[in-house]
């Protein structure tokens, strides 16, 4: 219904159930919003799960996708597929997402977990943050020495989920799933490193799997969410720490209140996107910056972070 044009509820119910082509309000919902509606619903899904297991296999509290720099590696490796090999569709450029979310995963961790100490929580969230700063200058000197593939990356860069039709969505939902339902196994081993890995290991759980199968999920969905709507941040940090407020600490309920609220909080953005500045729109990584910003700065501030 909310928009650059508002349409009423009544219009909206008749495009869903009695699509007239020859109707333009009919071909904005359904060709138009309704698309955007569900890559909004399986992307916000994903960085909300993306964002637990992040979370749950780091035991950090403020570690997410775009924290650990596994976004913005997926979305460098996006651009390089763009200007270097011609890609310009989601079919093309999405293989490209998943090595760069996977080499980004692979680096971060192997450098915070040099030294004795091993990968700590500040380790990982300075390694991640170094990590994304370097990816974020080599897609700017990309994007300024390439006019060609300057128009393909300018908007897709930002975040957004405007503009995407059902073959987006189709084409990003066999692998998102298949990272759901990775991550959703995950909820009981999570718990387990919750306590520590000296204590998983008694309880006779294996650590190294675990934050394996994780990186995996992390991968998959963050691929997936990256090429479908370029890099979105603060959604992963936020919805963990809202449900847990809601469902206590254990992952298994967690991950599920994350795979709804996700969604949620990505549209609510995205309405807002759609309404502030109109006839224009703001693109919804935009509003999730600005929205998420001074939660972080808060999460930082207190004195004692949430329990894990």
């Amino acid at each position: 219904m909310v928009g650059a044009a508002t349409i009423s509820p009544g219009t909206v119910m008749s495009a869903l159930f009695g699509f007239d082509p020859a109707d333009t309000e009919h071909l904005v919902v359904v060709e138009k919003r309704v698309p955007r509606t569900l890559i909004g619903v399986v992307v916000g899904a994903a960085l909300g799960l993306a964002g637990t297991v992040a979370q749950g296999a780091t035991r950090n509290p403020i570690a997410d996708p775009g924290i650990l720099g596994v976004n913005v590696g997926a979305a460098l490796f996006v651009v390089l597929g763009i200007s270097l090999a011609g890609a310009s569709s989601l079919s093309g450029y999405v293989w490209f997402a998943f090595a760069g979310a996977a080499i980004a995963t692979v680096v971060v961790y192997s450098v915070a977990s040099v030294g004795r100490e091993g990968a700590t929580p500040v380790k990982l969230a300075l390694v991640g943050s170094a990590v994304a700063a370097a990816c974020g200058s080599l897609i700017t000197a990309i994007v300024l020495t390439d006019t060609a593939a300057l128009n393909t990356i300018r908007f897709w860069q930002v975040g957004a989920i405007a503009g995407r039709g059902y073959d987006v969505f189709w084409q990003m939902l066999p692998t998102l799933l298949l990272g759901i339902a990775l991550a959703l196994v995950l909820g009981r081993q999570l718990n387990g490193l919750a306590l520590g890995d000296d204590v998983a290991r008694g309880l006779g759980q294996r650590v190294g799997l675990t934050r394996t199968l994780g990186a995996a999920a992390i991968v998959l969905l963050c691929g997936s969410a990256t090429a479908a709507a370029g890099p979105i941040v603060f959604v992963g940090l936020a919805v963990p720490h809202i449900v847990r407020a809601f469902v206590g600490t254990d992952y298994r309920r967690i991950l599920l209140g994350s795979l709804v609220l996700g969604p949620v909080i990505l549209l609510a953005c995205d309405i807002i996107g759609r309404t502030i500045v109109q006839p224009g729109e703001l693109e919804v990584g935009i509003v999730t910056a600005v929205v998420g910003a001074p939660f972080f700065i808060a999460l930082v501030r207190r004195r004692r972070l949430p329990a894990l």
